[in-house]
């Protein structure tokens, strides 16, 4: 068989090279083979037809689910999340759940590349999956407007009609995602979690769980954010080692605003427990702000090469995400803290006197008072009571 490139068979169909490697990507060329980053494509392969002409069709539970965050809904055991990855199916669920893995595993680089190609998917699944995907990456890359597209993207999905109630589920997951994890509010048109989290496969339902219980805890209610946590991770959400992950972090959140250290403690290590053998290490960057300075506490003194890579994703995420959270919410969480600095300035916040905070972080009071010194100073406050406008939720 005779096999053309890309940009042959972008100047036969006038299309860009980009848009048929999009739809290679996207399993819209039969025949279409990819080798290392170049796809051969068959020479008498037909222009697929453009599927914005067409009215939607409903698609089934499984073909949304089987492609919608594969890797975050699989049960593997911890240390082969990669060769579980690489083992799905060729195409579209190896390559998202690649994006996924490089994702959670510290590499926006190569998560934003490889989720790229499906952002314009036919594929229900694989299209909120990328977006997902590259929002989130690309905050760390700087690259703001992209992560805004792709944000609008999965708001745009969510207000589309004609869909099945399958597809429904999957654009209310992806978009509350969106809107939890950056503190905005929620998207117009969500319907509430019962009607749509029964339609999820059991990974997703975990990591929507997640997300429930953290805008729980957003609002103030961290009883009962920790009271889903302990639900979801009843019904089996540990199977699942990244919604778990994710569950185990807002436990933490939850018990820090409770002041019961033990209990984020425990939760923190069994984070830890089920990361590390995949160095599944995003998510404590992300939510580092968030955890009251467990991170200083447990894992610095114990893994403190480990502690310097997850503060090297805190500083790199935590700089875009502000950059669409602040002005979206005129909420201004500082931006030129240092991440102990704001730790400390966190427990501040949260009515800590300074011998707990030394306590708890393992540092001197003269160093928790420098700390508080040098935040307050670059945030222009005077009052310890003012520190809590600055910090987050």
């Amino acid at each position: 068989m005779e096999y053309l490139t890309a940009q042959e068979i972008a100047d036969r169909w006038n299309l860009s090279k980009r848009t048929v490697q999009q739809l290679c990507a996207a399993g819209r060329i039969p025949g279409a083979r990819k080798f290392t980053r170049a796809w051969a494509i068959p020479a008498d392969a037909e222009k697929p037809e453009d599927p914005r002409s067409a009215q939607p069709k409903p698609v089934p539970l499984l073909a949304v689910s089987e492609n919608l965050m594969p890797l975050m809904n699989t049960a593997f055991p911890p240390g082969r999340c990669r060769e579980t990855a690489e083992a799905m199916a060729e195409g579209a669920q190896r390559d998202i759940a690649l994006a996924e893995y490089h994702y959670f595993t510290g590499e926006p680089e190569a998560a934003a590349q490889e989720a790229e190609s499906y952002l314009h998917s036919a594929d229900p699944g694989a299209r909120l999956s990328a977006c997902l995907l590259y929002a989130y990456a690309n905050l760390s890359l700087g690259r703001i407007q992209r992560a805004r597209f792709a944000l609008g993207e999965l708001n745009a999905a969510l207000s589309q009609g004609g869909k099945s109630p399958a597809a429904e589920a999957a654009s209310a997951f992806v978009a509350a995602a969106g809107a939890v994890l950056f503190h905005l509010p929620l998207p117009e048109g969500l319907p509430d979690l019962q009607t749509f989290l029964h339609l999820l496969p059991p990974g997703l339902r975990a990591f929507a769980l997640y997300v429930y219980a953290h805008y729980r805890y957003l609002q103030g209610d961290y009883a009962a954010s920790a009271g889903i946590v302990e639900g979801a991770l009843a019904m089996g959400a540990g199977r699942y080692p990244i919604p778990a992950i994710y569950l185990h972090l807002v436990a933490v959140m939850d018990h820090m605003g409770l002041k019961e250290t033990d209990k984020a403690r425990t939760h923190l290590l069994s984070a830890w427990e089920l990361a590390r053998p995949d160095d599944l290490i995003e998510g404590f960057g992300e939510h580092h702000g968030l955890l009251g300075g467990m991170l200083e506490s447990v894992i610095k003194p114990e893994w403190p090469e480990d502690f310097k890579r997850i503060i090297h994703i805190t500083y790199r995420f935590s700089a875009g995400w502000r950059r669409v959270h602040n002005p979206e919410t005129g909420h201004d969480v500082a931006d030129d803290l240092t991440t102990t600095e704001f730790a400390v300035c966190m427990l501040a916040a949260r009515d800590w006197n300074n011998p707990d905070i030394a306590e708890h972080l393992h540092i001197s009071l003269a160093t928790v008072k420098r700390h508080l010194s040098s935040a307050m100073q670059k945030l222009g406050v005077t009052r310890r009571g003012d520190l809590q406008k600055f910090m987050l939720k």
